[in-house]
């Protein structure tokens, strides 16, 4: 399983339901919260050209937030990215 990196903030219920579904998966993930180290905020914005969280990658792919990770789930597309 490729590594998963989610940057997220813990009052963000996007943040809370995307590692929710993450741990249905039985992935494991790293969790940066950007609000307790605001380097980490410019690092994610740096890498994704967006402001909010969460933002999650999948190895080096760029996932997206949460509505993006259900999507790429409703498409079939994420147990195949988990199971590389």
């Amino acid at each position: 399983m490729p590594p998963i990196t989610i940057y997220s903030a813990d009052s963000c219920p996007y943040c809370r339901r995307a590692q929710t579904l993450l741990d249905r998966k039985g992935a494991n993930y790293t969790v940066l919260d950007v609000n307790r180290d605001p380097q980490l905020w410019g690092e994610m914005t740096a890498r994704t050209r967006r402001d909010t969280v969460p933002q999650i990658f999948i190895g080096d792919q760029h996932i997206g937030g949460c509505d993006d990770l259900f999507a790429l789930d409703r498409r079939g597309g994420l147990d195949p990215l988990l199971s590389a």
